[in-house]
C-alpha cells in the first residue's frame, strides 16, 4: 500500500479522492479550512495551510508520501510544483512551467513568442486604445479584481488597476484588449505529446459576467476549429515540456477566430469534472489522477455518451441572507450540491456560493430552452429570510 497526498479538501476534489481511495492506497487530504468538505469526511485529513510550502514539505517526509495530487485551484498545483522541485513526484510540471501558465502576465508573453492566440497587451501607463480594455490580477482566479473600462478614461483605468492589484498576491495586474466573444473551454488529455481525450464546454456568467456559472458540453463545435486548437495546445505542451495529464483551458470565439485567456492544469472547480461525467460518460477524474499517482494515461472508451446534461453553480449579484431555493419550474435534477444553509450571509458572486446544479434533459432542444432560462436567472427565486426582499432584489422588482 502507498500513500498518497491530495493537496485540497474543496467539494470539487472529492470525485478525485473517491478515485484515490478507490485504487487500496492510503489517502491523506490537506488543506486550512476545517469547514471543507473532505477536511470534514475524509479519514485522514490534516489540518494546514499548504500555501506554506515548508511546512508541506515536512508533512510530505512525516508521512512518507508517495504521490502527490494536485487538487482544483492554482495555489494547490503550485505547491506540489515547489515539492517537486526540491524531489520528484510523478506527473508535475516544473515550477518554471507552472508559473508561466498560471501567471496571466507571463503567459502572455510566452504565447506570443509561440505565435500562440492571446488578447493583446498593453501598458499600464498607456491603457491601449479608446475601445474597451479588461484589467484583471495576474494571479487571482474566479473573476476577482476583473474590471472593463475604456482604455482612454485614465480615471476609470487608474481605479481598475487599483482593484486588480488589490486581489494580486504579487500586486501585480495585466491590461489587454476587450474581446466580446463566446466563451468557452477545452480539457484536453494529453500523453506522449498525443490528445487522448478532450471536451468542448460552453460557459456563461449570469451572477457576474467574469465568472463562469452555466456550462454544457458542446457536441456541435466546429471540427476545423477544434483541429486548430488542439494543434496550439499540443504546441503549448511541447514549448514547455509538460507532463502528460490534463490541459484545461479557456478561450474566447469571435467569428472564425480564437485567443486562449486562461490555461491551467489542475482539475477546474466547481465540479467540472462531473459535468464531463455526467454528460459523457468519460472517467474525468480518473483520468486526471492517474499520472500523478505512476499511472499510465486511460484509453478512452470507444463510443462516448451524449447526455443533455446543464452545470449551474447558484449565486447572487447582491449581497442577501437566504433563507431557501425556490423553483420556479419543474426539471430532472440529477445532482444537487449544498454549499449554503438558511441563514448564511451570501455574498455577491465570486465571493459565495449557494450550491451546484446538475439538470437533465430529454434533449437538446429541451436543453436549449432550459439554458435560455438560466441565462435569464428565470429558474430559481432564492428567498431572504421572514420575506424581506434584499436591496438588490428590490433593484429586481423595479
Amino acid at each position: 500500500m502507498k500513500k498518497i497526498l491530495l493537496v485540497d479538501t474543496n467539494v470539487s476534489a472529492s470525485p478525485i479522492y473517491r478515485y484515490l481511495i478507490g485504487t487500496g492506497n492510503e489517502v491523506f487530504v490537506v488543506g486550512g479550512n476545517p469547514n471543507d468538505y473532505l477536511a470534514r469526511t475524509a479519514k485522514n485529513y490534516v489540518n494546514l495551510d499548504y500555501s506554506n510550502v515548508d511546512a508541506l514539505t515536512e508533512l510530505v517526509d512525516r508521512l512518507g508520501i508517495h504521490y502527490l495530487v494536485p487538487g482544483c485551484n492554482d495555489r494547490s498545483y503550485l505547491a506540489c510544483a515547489e515539492i517537486n522541485q526540491r524531489r520528484p513526484y510523478y506527473g508535475i510540471d516544473t515550477v518554471e512551467a507552472t508559473e508561466v501558465i498560471n501567471n496571466k502576465e507571463r503567459f502572455r508573453r510566452f504565447a506570443a513568442d509561440a505565435g500562440i492566440p492571446v488578447p493583446k497587451v498593453f501598458p499600464a501607463d498607456r491603457g491601449g486604445t479608446d475601445g474597451q480594455v479588461i484589467v484583471k490580477p495576474v494571479d487571482a482566479f474566479s473573476g476577482r479584481g476583473t474590471t472593463v473600462v475604456r482604455g482612454s478614461d485614465r480615471k476609470a483605468l487608474d481605479a481598475a488597476i487599483a482593484a486588480a492589484e488589490s486581489f494580486s498576491r504579487s500586486n501585480t495586474c495585466i491590461i489587454e484588449e476587450y474581446i466580446s466573444g463566446r466563451l468557452y473551454s477545452h480539457s484536453a488529455f494529453v500523453a506522449n505529446n498525443v490528445i487522448v481525450a478532450d471536451f468542448i464546454v460552453e460557459e456563461h456568467g449570469t451572477a457576474n459576467p467574469f465568472v463562469v456559472d452555466i456550462s454544457r458540453v458542446d457536441y456541435a463545435f466546429s471540427t476545423d476549429m477544434l483541429e486548430a486548437i488542439r494543434g496550439e495546445i499540443i504546441k503549448l505542451a511541447g514549448r514547455l515540456a509538460l507532463q502528460d495529464g490534463l490541459l484545461h483551458t479557456q478561450f474566447l470565439v469571435e467569428g472564425d477566430r480564437f485567443w486562449f485567456v486562461e490555461v491551467t492544469r489542475r482539475c477546474p472547480g466547481d465540479l467540472y469534472s462531473q459535468l464531463i461525467e455526467l454528460s459523457t460518460g468519460f472517467p474525468y477524474c480518473e483520468a486526471y489522477a492517474r499520472p500523478f499517482i505512476g499511472q499510465t494515461m486511460i484509453e478512452p472508451p470507444k463510443a462516448l455518451q451524449h447526455n443533455w446534461i446543464t452545470r449551474h453553480t447558484v449565486s447572487l449579484p447582491y449581497e442577501q441572507h437566504m433563507e431557501s431555493v425556490e423553483f420556479r419550474s419543474p426539471m430532472q435534477i440529477v445532482k444537487w450540491v449544498p454549499l449554503a444553509i438558511a441563514g448564511d450571509l451570501i455574498r455577491p458572486s465570486p465571493f459565495s456560493r449557494i450550491g451546484l446544479l446538475f439538470v437533465e434533459s430529454r434533449n437538446r432542444g429541451d436543453q436549449d430552452r432550459l439554458f435560455e432560462r438560466m441565462l435569464r436567472r428565470e429558474i430559481y427565486r432564492v428567498s431572504p429570510p421572514l420575506g424581506k426582499l434584499s436591496l438588490g432584489e428590490q433593484d429586481d422588482a423595479r
